[in-house]
């Protein structure tokens, strides 16, 4: 499989010293009518509890973005909402993701003592008319101590199954015990009436956590879940992957995916395999990084992975590039979406010498 790269540019571009200089997050999906909507945060800075969603769409399989502005304008000032678009089988869409209550202007949410974020919840959101009109944000009760990171979006399986993942995380204060050696998987059959969860992935080392998980249904109907995986004392282990053939009810042994990178994100080939997207900034060429897998319960299966963004420079200061600094990195959270025509977009944003915001790259795959 080659991949031939056929654009580049933004989905949203931000303007440095403005309320929403920052962005975040970056997921799309294509609609019933074909177009293809994109959904990010906009924020202030890096670290401040304001995440305003927002969505940009593209009638022309993303070579052109146009901004339609925040999601739930009513809900700025209230609450900081960080949530990914994806698609059900049946062509709805959906949100999923987590809401943080907004106590003062410019608080972070943050703690870099705990290591903790502010204490949050889970939420979801539905769309009947291809992202131009939304419910307002349904929460889903977070089961286990500790707040909530959830970037990585909805599956809507093609049994009807709702699945959600997110990694558990201290809160703002010290004396709450948090499990963080998992990442948690959240389901429902009844359309998100109620909740059951499980541990998707569970790190065998200690003082270890994930982060910036995923959880996609491959062709075959296995379920396949990945996270970064950080070394709380300082680095990273390469990012693990589980696999379920039950929908999510017990999953495999974690297993390394022997990528060292950081996020990930997942989108399923008609074949059984799938495109893991991750973000390369130690090792190497620095940039996003795409690889095609066929997993197993006993290896990744990756067939073939190159970085296919190249970054001018990894955090904003020129400083480190551990997750210790991740309030100073310089692009993030990369996703992909395949379109109809053998073409793979893929988005992230970023903040770099020759412009920030949300950038995307259009790939064609042949054999």
């Amino acid at each position: 499989m080659t991949w031939e790269r056929i654009g580049e540019g933004f989905v949203s571009e931000r303007q440095p010293d403005t309320p929403t200089a920052v962005a975040a997050g970056s997921r799309c999906a294509v609609t019933p009518d074909g177009s293809v909507v994109s959904t990010y945060m906009v924020q202030s800075a890096l670290g401040i509890n304001d995440f305003v969603p927002t969505l940009s769409r593209s009638t022309d399989g993303g070579a052109s973005w146009v901004e339609e502005g925040p999601i739930w304008p009513h809900l700025q000032g209230r609450y900081s909402l960080f949530v990914s678009v994806s698609r059900s089988p049946g062509g709805d869409l959906f949100l999923y993701g987590s809401q943080t209550p907004i106590d003062e202007p410019g608080e972070s949410f943050w703690n870099e003592a705990t290591q903790g974020m502010k204490q949050n919840e889970l939420v979801w959101a539905k769309s009947t008319d291809g992202g131009r009109s939304w419910t307002e944000p349904h929460t889903i009760p977070v089961p286990i101590p500790g707040a909530a990171e959830a970037p990585g979006a909805l599956c809507i399986t093609r049994s009807g199954r709702w699945l959600g993942c997110y990694a558990p995380y201290n809160d703002l204060e010290a004396s709450l015990e948090v499990d963080r050696g998992q990442i948690v998987l959240v389901r429902s059959d009844d359309e998100g009436k109620s909740w059951e969860h499980t541990a998707m992935l569970r790190f065998a080392q200690p003082d270890s956590s994930g982060a910036e998980a995923w959880v996609v249904e491959l062709a075959d109907g296995r379920l396949l879940g990945t996270s970064w995986h950080m070394n709380l004392r300082g680095g990273d282990y390469p990012c693990a992957y589980a696999l379920s053939e039950n929908g999510g009810e017990t999953w495999s042994p974690t297993r390394s995916t022997e990528i060292q990178g950081q996020t990930t994100a997942l989108a399923p080939l008609s074949d059984g395999r799938a495109l893991f997207l991750y973000c390369q900034r130690k090792e190497g060429e620095v940039g996003i990084g795409m690889a095609r897998v066929h997993p197993s319960e006993e290896d990744f299966g990756v067939e073939r992975r190159e970085i296919i963004w190249r970054a001018d420079t990894v955090t904003q200061s020129q400083s480190g590039a551990d997750h210790a600094q991740w309030q100073d990195f310089a692009f993030g959270e990369p996703s992909a979406t395949l379109l109809g025509d053998h073409t793979v977009l893929v988005t992230f944003w970023c903040v770099q010498p020759a412009g920030r915001g949300v950038r995307y790259v259009r790939l064609r795959m042949a054999e």
